[in-house]
């Protein structure tokens, strides 16, 4: 069954970013902007058809890059002018093309909650959003008492320790540790002092001596996350108030995004790239949460793709070159201020985003490679 939930999580992930290229591809036609291609994944092309419609034919191509998919269109700068191009569309059909994609990732976290919601959602934040007339504790997953860590920050005292994510906390100083606020508490009253952890790793027991930070500046004493093997996580599920439960989740976990994005630009700002990228995952961080999701059961599974779904749209909104958002900012900007949007001046703007975009990528995953293995 864990097999089965993490393929179909995968699956899933990867229909995430076909989804939103769908809403580009089905706006697009219906601005009667030609479409040349449809990838799935991104070049070297492996399989390509031409598909032909009443209207219309386009290119479906599966290319080897498994990273998600993209929609080609005709005359994509927004300085060209021929008939059935991008830029030869107007302002508002442009906009609901790139509205479109983000548009699509909201329904379909939305539409996924709801589901959810009726079958049993996860309440995996404290004070998750739920009508309480209308909330049934239907599972409790149940503390098995085995604390492992999930994570550990960079130049935290645990990391200097060598202590490693997926490592079994046993013992603090001899206290029996069963529960991960018993970590907060130990950590807390020996601040400043050097403590032993017994540790379990791969079937074998060690101890490694951790001089404690003598305060808490961010990364708690110990600097590292944990969690039971299985959390006390409750499943609630709703009737009437599925859709109700749906959006009041889509705004809580909207408001978390953006105090996280604010969070990770503050750490840049002042100098602290480690911590920012301690905060945020790539495709092998997301492997990883798929795998420990699949441990609890498809409701979990789901509730990641909603989250991830309603992530995509956000970032996809904002003004980030390369990113829709961005494209159409740069585009309204121009527009505003009667500047001249070349297409080398477009290719510059989007390649430059594009560019840091991909480095943020290969940073994110080596982040994260440490960060799991």
């Amino acid at each position: 069954m864990s097999i089965f939930l993490i393929i179909l999580g995968f699956l899933l992930f990867i229909g995430l970013v076909l989804v939103h290229e769908w809403g580009h591809f089905i706006a697009a036609r219906r601005a009667g902007v030609e479409v040349e291609e449809f990838g799935i994944g991104f070049p070297p092309k492996g399989w390509g058809k031409k598909i032909k419609t009443k209207k219309s034919e386009f290119l479906f191509t599966i290319n080897l890059l498994p990273l998600g998919g993209f929609v080609r269109l005709k005359g994509e700068n927004d300085s060209a002018k021929h008939k059935g191009s991008y830029g030869a569309a107007s302002l508002p059909d442009k906009t609901k093309i790139m509205v479109a994609g983000v548009v699509m990732n909201l329904v379909t976290a939305y539409v996924l909650l709801v589901v959810i919601a009726l079958i049993g959602m996860p309440q995996i934040i404290p004070d998750q959003y739920k009508v309480d007339s209308d909330s049934k504790i239907t599972r409790q997953l149940e503390n098995k008492g085995k604390v492992t860590i999930a994570k550990v920050l960079t130049d935290s005292p645990a990391q200097k320790a060598d202590i490693q994510v997926n490592d079994q906390i046993q013992l603090i100083n001899g206290n029996v540790i069963s529960n991960p606020m018993q970590i907060s508490e130990i950590t807390k009253e020996y601040a400043g002092r050097a403590i032993e952890i017994k540790l379990n790793r791969g079937g074998e027991d060690i101890v490694k001596t951790v001089q404690l930070n003598a305060k808490d500046s961010g990364q708690g004493y110990l600097g590292l996350s944990s969690q039971s093997e299985q959390k006390g996580v409750e499943l609630r599920r709703s009737t009437w108030s599925a859709p109700v439960v749906a959006g009041g989740v889509i705004a809580q976990f909207t408001e978390l995004t953006f105090r996280g994005l604010g969070s990770i630009i503050t750490n840049l700002f002042s100098g602290d790239p480690g911590k920012a990228g301690d905060q945020v995952s790539g495709p092998v961080g997301i492997a990883v949460v798929i795998k420990e999701g699949s441990k609890i059961g498809v409701q979990f599974i789901l509730m990641i793709i909603a989250i991830i779904s309603l992530s995509l749209a956000i970032m996809n909104i904002l003004p980030i070159p390369a990113l829709d958002g961005g494209r159409l900012f740069v585009t309204y900007l121009f527009r505003i201020f009667r500047w001249d949007l070349t297409k080398e001046r477009e290719s510059v703007i989007h390649g430059a985003g594009f560019a840091f975009l991909m480095g943020l990528f290969v940073l994110i995953t080596v982040v994260d490679v440490r960060r799991f293995f």
